[in-house]
């Protein structure tokens, strides 16, 4: 009996004891979460815990933790942001690993107030066993660049053949008490996630992931919404919307599997991606005209001169036979899968498969943007011409230098954000307003978040990152005042130009502007900096002041004064007065409360249908009516020379006015037809006539504003350098289509449907033949304002909306040359596209092409 009981006993002992061997030799290590500065474990708001760092600080001597002076009200939670541990010298922590393993290392960084540890002077380097992730970064550079609060950095470390990792943080030496810091610490070991992948544009290479390094530049869950790490598949990841980083308006439609589809893994990991992502997509739409007529894009921002994997996550839970639908999948212009077809490669519906592509990103400013674009093959004759996308990730690669320098600062993304912070503006759209007159091409877009929006605009570097100069026509300048000397610039304005405009001193202008605060910063342009002002006890205006430190700008300032002194239209912005004094110079104009017209098409926040048809044509007609007067009402002509969207600005009325006249030209001998001078212009609005010949006439102003015309019915950016070279420039890919009888195609989604064709027709005819290669084929603005009221006559015909309150026949204070008589002939042959000289030859139309300008289009 005794034997009996201990035998079974022993045998349960051996295996408890056995087990007990077994799982402590195969118990995964627990994942560290650490909160830099913690006193004791605290819990986030997703209910993860946060540990205390201090013992895995190596070197604490010359460190100390500080609780930060500010919350940020986007903080969800206080932990970990809310504390830090703040270095003073290099300083270490050490992690222990398991040598064969890949591990996830997160750091987030809150950019705060710590103690009397200001952060911008927080310029640092971090390394991970002789891996370098960060080089010279600043929390707070790029947090303002990307308009965010915090920023987290997730990293892919390698197997690094070692039982322990050793995270290093070093001050800049750069910079006088630079200092470094961190709020939070994660280093979780991960499952195999990466194999090998395809190398786009290297057919049959591959490119061996498992030993290399990789960084989370995105990850998103196409046509889905957020998902939080507590909802990821197990390995905390974060899924953002992909809505910001769609290009174009045509972003096609988001779908959902219906309750009764399963999403079937099969042999697939589900931490591959949860299934929120499997669950929803985005495709192009079910029309396949339109489909064919267009790419689903989607663009990001990475750091040239560097290797990035993209994964895209496909489930097609809707379509279940092969060949229904088939696409080309492009990256950066280049074919990464030609002939997808994703039940072709699962085998069935809902069932979810993911594809690794690799592809090299060229160094220079034109290759800042990494494209991922899906369109429907036509060579496999599939049942329906779709294109479908569930989740994207693009990780950059490199097996010890993962660092990049800190972003540019956009100018306009600095103002919205003092803007916000001071709470200059009492209500959502005049937060949005911008700027009055001068502000001209500065005024433009807020880029999503994260991407887009920097694209085009003026930037600047700030420091501890490389320079950088942005893609703009270099011309000479010779000013008429030295930097000393500016005092004496205004005794070269004219006696009646000094008359007819109002003095304003340096004490009144400071005074405008709340002694130049930045928060009042509401656009950059060429000239400098423009704020928002308050004179006369409460008239609002719109101040251009000239930087100090440059001479640039003294041309400009005389040429705004002497010309819009002496005009006064409606359409034209209005200049109330300047300032010369000391090494100031600054100009007060009307203040436009609704901006630029072309935040109203596709490059701010206003949505693109707050603009109808009906409103787009008055405001090119309104915009029309000021070149025209500039043209033929002053005692010279006048010829712009900068005509784009950006310079036509909106009141709060919605009515366009012409703006930002520093590189106007007057024509007092026109009998030449022309004045010769040094081109100037924006890229991509430029004549090529005037390029050619450097002959400047009003038909350069014409050409241009053909342009605005595309540019409002097309609502897209006029160059767009990372396209096919057809589809660069607005202008010439216009007239192709238009040739091609696939202007449709282009056309903004949110006009579709709602254009009388009549309409239409006339006012692409205009647009056409704005843009003739040769000047003397041009209408004059005369014909093209008739043609656009004709346009707009059209289409509230149809709509029943009777004569426009904006965009009635011109007045004779408007256009001092223009006759009114009745005559219904004299109407019609102002409507008429003709030229002032008619050109009956049709060879002309295979002549040169029209000039492409490859450049960023950031004005001046």
């Amino acid at each position: 009996m005794h034997s009996r009981g201990k035998g079974p006993l022993l045998s349960l002992v051996c295996v408890l004891l056995l087990n007990g061997i077994h799982g402590a030799l195969s118990e995964e290590p627990e994942s560290l979460i650490l909160g830099s500065g913690l006193d004791e474990v605290a819990e986030d708001g997703d209910g993860r815990k946060w540990s205390p760092d201090k013992k895995f600080l190596e070197t604490k001597g010359d460190s100390i933790t500080a609780k930060a002076s500010y919350q940020d009200p986007s903080l969800m939670s206080q932990i970990p942001y809310m504390s830090a541990r703040v270095f003073k010298s290099e300083s270490t922590y050490k992690f222990p690993i398991k040598s064969d393993k890949r591990y996830w290392l997160r750091l987030h960084f809150y950019p705060s107030l710590y103690d009397t540890f200001d952060p911008t002077n927080s310029y640092f380097s971090v390394t991970a066993n002789g891996v370098t992730l960060l080089t010279n970064f600043s929390a707070s550079v790029t947090c303002e660049a990307l308009s965010l609060a915090y920023i987290d950095r997730e990293y892919s470390l390698a197997p690094l053949n070692s039982d322990s990792l050793t995270l290093t943080f070093q001050p800049s030496d750069k910079y006088d008490g630079a200092f470094a810091f961190v709020n939070g610490i994660q280093l979780i070991e991960m499952p195999d996630l990466f194999d090998s992948a395809s190398l786009i544009g290297y057919d049959d290479q591959t490119i061996d992931v498992k030993t290399l390094n990789l960084q989370t530049m995105f990850r998103l869950n196409v046509g889905g919404q957020f998902i939080s790490p507590i909802h990821d598949s197990g390995l905390t990841r974060i899924w953002y919307d992909d809505t910001p980083y769609l290009y174009g308006s045509a972003s096609g439609v988001t779908n959902k599997a219906e309750k009764n589809v399963t999403i079937n893994y099969q042999t697939m990991p589900e931490h591959i991606a949860p299934h929120d992502v499997y669950s929803t997509s985005r495709s192009m739409g079910g029309d396949p005209n339109i489909n064919m007529g267009y790419n689903l894009t989607w663009s990001f921002r990475v750091d040239p001169s560097s290797m990035y994997l993209v994964r895209l996550h496909f489930c097609d839970y809707h379509y279940s036979k092969i060949n229904q639908i088939v696409f080309n999948i492009f990256v950066n212009n280049q074919t990464a899968q030609a002939q997808a077809d994703v039940i072709g490669w699962t085998g069935g519906i809902g069932v979810p498969i993911y594809k690794d592509y690799v592809i090299h990103v060229e160094d220079g400013k034109s290759n800042e943007l990494l494209w991922l674009a899906l369109h429907p093959d036509p060579d496999t004759r599939p049942e329906f011409y779709d294109a479908i996308l569930n989740g994207v990730e693009i990780f950059k690669l490199n097996d010890t230098d993962l660092s990049a320098p800190n972003p540019l600062i956009s100018d306009m993304l600095l103002r919205e954000h003092r803007e916000e912070e001071a709470g200059f503006f009492t209500h959502k759209s005049s937060h949005r307003s911008v700027i009055g007159g001068a502000a001209g091409g500065a005024a433009g877009f807020a880029f999503m978040a994260v991407v887009c929006v920097a694209m085009y605009n003026k930037k600047k570097r700030e420091p501890g990152s490389d320079g950088q100069t942005g893609w703009l026509p270099i011309y000479s300048r010779s000013s008429k005042c030295s930097k000393s000397g500016r005092s004496m610039c205004s005794t070269t304005l004219s006696a009646m130009s000094q008359g007819l405009c109002r003095y304003f001193t340096l004490q009144e202008i400071k005074q405008a502007t709340d002694n130049f605060d930045e928060s009042n910063v509401i656009g950059v342009g060429g000239f400098g900096k423009v704020y928002k002002g308050v004179i006369d006890n409460g008239t609002k205006v719109a101040i251009k002041r000239s930087n100090p430190q440059s001479e640039q700008g003294v041309d400009e300032f005389q040429t705004e004064i002497e010309m819009l002194s002496k005009l006064r239209h409606k359409h034209l912005v209005s200049l109330i007065g300047f300032c010369e004094e000391n090494d100031e110079m600054c100009l007060v104009y009307d203040y436009m409360a609704l901006g630029t017209m072309r935040e109203h098409l596709y490059k701010g926040n206003k949505p693109m249908s707050t603009l109808s048809w009906k409103q787009r044509l008055e405001i090119c007609i309104g915009a029309a009516k000021g070149l025209h007067y500039l043209h033929t009402g002053a005692k010279y002509t006048i010829i712009h020379r900068d005509v784009k969207t950006t310079n036509i600005l909106l009141d709060e009325n919605w009515n366009a006015k012409v703006s930002d006249f520093g590189l106007s030209k007057t024509g007092p001998n026109m009998d030449q037809g022309h004045v010769s001078t040094v081109v100037k212009g924006s890229f991509g609005y430029l004549d090529p006539e005037y390029f050619r010949r450097q002959q400047l006439t009003e038909k350069s102003d014409v050409y241009s504003f053909g342009v605005v015309l595309f540019e409002a019915l097309c609502a897209r950016p006029v160059l767009i350098p990372n396209l096919p070279k057809e589809q660069v420039s607005l202008a010439e890919w216009a007239l192709i289509c238009k040739k091609k009888g696939t202007l449709e195609d282009i056309i903004d989604p949110c006009l579709k449907g709602n254009i009388n064709e009549e309409s239409l027709n006339k006012f692409v005819d205009t647009a056409e033949k704005c843009l003739s290669d040769h000047g003397t084929d041009r209408p004059s603005m005369n014909d093209l304002l008739w043609n656009l009221e004709f346009a707009l006559n059209l289409q509230e015909n149809v709509n029943g909306e009777g004569g426009s309150t904006q965009s009635a026949q011109a007045e004779k204070s408007e256009f001092e040359d223009i006759s009114l008589e009745n005559d219904i002939a004299r109407h019609y042959r102002n409507l008429s596209l003709g030229s002032d000289i008619d050109i009956n030859d049709n060879s002309t139309e295979n002549q040169d092409a029209i000039f492409s300008q490859i450049v960023s289009p950031k004005g001046r």
